[in-house]
């Protein structure tokens, strides 16, 4: 007997009725339901492999996602357990040093709370605005919890710092994505440009807590030369980087005459390294008074004997200055030492040479987290010695 198909089957649907096979698919002998089992086991594999096969394809993909994730999390949750394990071996090392010889201030526990909690959420912040890439923000941890403990003055330094050069960098970057050929949306930093910045002013603050320990004190070069002479090195390399920031963040996009090559005065394209603007040179004297401001005033809240000490109104004009030469020495190594060409097929200016690239100026030798580097070194080895010869005594 043969079977019977129904109309509007499908061609090649078979139905089996009781005790009949379902063809050659089922087997030979009909009668057994074998033959119908396996071709609709035939049937739901083909389906169901289709399914399961779909299924698992984007669950593969979110797995991996999600352990990326994790060990990224862990990781950083790894570094930042380390990170309070060092701050805290800090701590216990200065009440040891203070306890066994007694001539260094011990770090009390508001102290190292406050170092620890305020820059945790200041580096948050920033990793979440994108100022802070993930080494970016492990790295300003570093920097930010050495100063904050080292001297209160040292953290609000910094911290002015950081928010206006963030703020300027994301300032009318419609404009700046078309001038600069590396350009990071929301100008997030690495740790590279983190420590080319603020490695100077992290060396000089843990001198500093050797030399005088955790604490604010006057500048005052007739009763505390050395440590005056590390305070306003720390200073300066703040508003050394300060000013560069603001002198190129500001002068790139508001200057209304086109930049000059600063060290042949010759009107080059807009983003050349070492070009100068007037408008750029008046935002770096702005930039470094802003760090000096931030550290006077903090110098007037926490500091507690300014009456018998030297006059502390300096810091605001040693502040400024610092700004404006440190962006003018920033201004000299990138003419000379930095290389600066223009792209005929991007039409901007790179800091590499290509094939389609026209020299402007320098040589390939440095970059600009090593330019940044050397002037904040520069600045802060020369300039505080310059400072003692003005500086009012008491």
């Amino acid at each position: 007997m043969s079977t019977s198909v129904p109309p509007g089957s499908a061609p090649g649907a078979v139905r089996a009725g009781p005790g009949r096979g379902s063809g050659r698919a089922g087997g030979e002998r009909g009668g057994e339901e074998g033959g119908g089992g396996g071709g609709v086991a035939d049937v739901l594999r083909l389906v169901l492999s289709q399914q399961v096969f779909s299924f698992l394809l984007p669950m593969s993909y979110y797995q991996e996602d999600f352990f990326r994730e994790y060990l990224k999390m862990m990781a950083n949750m790894v570094i930042l357990n380390l990170l309070i394990c060092i701050s805290l071996g800090f701590w216990i090392v200065s009440m040891t040093a203070s306890t066994y010889y007694g001539t260094l201030r011990p770090i009390s526990p508001w102290r190292w709370l406050f170092s620890v909690l305020v820059p945790l959420i200041i580096v948050t912040q920033g990793f979440k605005k994108k100022s802070l890439d993930h080494s970016g923000a492990l790295g300003g941890l570093v920097v930010g919890f050495i100063l904050t403990v080292a001297n209160y003055s040292f953290f609000s330094s910094l911290f002015v710092f950081f928010v206006t050069s963030s703020k300027l960098t994301k300032w009318k970057k419609d404009i700046k994505k078309q001038i600069d050929s590396e350009y990071k949306e929301g100008g997030q930093r690495n740790w590279v440009q983190v420590f080319c910045n603020g490695g100077v002013p992290t060396e000089l603050a843990l001198l500093y807590m050797i030399e005088n320990g955790p604490g604010e004190i006057p500048i005052d070069f007739s009763k505390e030369y050395t440590a005056s002479w590390m305070c306003l090195s720390l200073l300066g390399a703040l508003a050394c980087s300060a000013g560069d920031t603001w002198a190129s963040e500001i002068g790139s996009v508001m200057s209304k005459s086109k930049p000059r090559l600063i060290t042949t005065w010759e009107q080059v394209p807009v983003g050349t390294n070492g070009a100068v603007t007037l408008v750029g040179l008046l935002s770096s004297l702005l930039g470094g008074m802003a760090v000096g401001i931030a550290y006077f005033v903090t110098q007037l809240i926490f500091v507690t004997d300014l009456e018998m000490s030297a006059p502390q109104w300096p810091i605001i004009v040693f502040g400024a200055a610092a700004g404006l030469l440190g962006s003018v020495v920033d201004s000299y190594l990138g003419a000379t030492m930095q290389y600066s060409g223009f792209d005929q097929t991007l039409g901007t200016v790179v800091n590499h040479q290509t094939k389609d690239s026209k020299h402007i100026s320098g040589k390939p030798i440095l970059d600009n987290n090593a330019v940044n580097l050397f002037s904040s070194v520069i600045i802060a080895l020369v300039f505080p010695g310059t400072a003692w010869f003005f500086w009012p005594r008491d």
